[in-house]
């Protein structure tokens, strides 16, 4: 970790801001991951920052590496661990940082190939805490020399890590409401085709669905792009 106190809060604050900053922008959740990586990363002085996040789509769910921003293949590769499993899973289940001196000689920590290889020595690991107290993940730090974590490095780390929990969980609504609107959009289209074909054609609802949907496969185009084309006809 740096050493200077005002060098230390300054970047916090200003990785706290560019975290923030992103809540609100039109970054797509990769790019989100990358960022907190990285300001995380230049905040800290570290020389790795990870970022992993639990996935429920898995049965049972897993906890998955997102993003690095270091560029080591042994660290990028993708990898998944159970919720209770090694360092990131211990995190997870007690919901509080952690903190190990030496990586290669802790039991806890199962990676200790690429400890070697990386020259990784000090990590602290803290939760992602989200809403209602739920910890969505976890954010790794290591140090490539001894560092002894002080409560000041941990509570920075830790506040930088329930904004970016903030941040993920905003982008993800963002883009589910995004997918909800085009979905509406789709529909409202298609309704609209439905409505000329029923006047053009006198059609049922059904028997002008089913031609937009026939027309959709023989032509290998989508029914909002069938659906647009009668619109635009009709306009014409």
């Amino acid at each position: 970790m740096n050493t200077s106190p005002q060098y230390t809060y300054d970047h916090y604050v200003k990785a706290l801001m560019d975290i923030s900053q992103a809540i609100t922008s039109d970054l797509f959740l990769e790019d989100l991951f990358k960022l907190i990586v990285m300001v995380t990363a230049k905040v800290t002085g570290v020389a790795i920052c990870s970022l992993w996040l639990v996935d429920e789509n898995e049965t049972p769910p897993l906890i998955k590496l997102k993003a690095t921003q270091s560029f080591e293949p042994e660290y990028v590769k993708d990898r998944a661990l159970r919720l209770h499993e090694g360092v990131v899973g211990y995190v997870l289940s007690t919901q509080r940082p952690y903190v190990i001196a030496d990586v290669k000689n802790h039991d806890r920590f199962k990676e200790k190939e690429m400890a070697n290889r990386l020259g990784l020595v000090s990590m602290v690991s803290v939760p992602l805490q989200g809403k209602e107290d739920k910890v969505i993940g976890v954010l790794n730090c290591f140090t490539c020399q001894p560092h002894e974590f002080s409560e000041t490095d941990i509570n920075m780390l830790t506040a930088v890590a329930s904004q970016a929990a903030v941040a993920i969980h905003n982008t993800e609504l963002i883009i589910k409401t995004r997918v909800i609107e085009r979905e509406l959009q789709t529909r409202k289209q298609i309704e609209r085709g439905k409505e000329i074909l029923m006047d053009r054609r006198k059609m049922s609802g059904e028997e002008a669905y089913r031609w937009i949907q026939k027309r959709s496969m023989d032509t290998r185009k989508s029914m909002l792009e069938i659906a647009d084309a009668l619109i635009l006809s009709e306009e014409l």
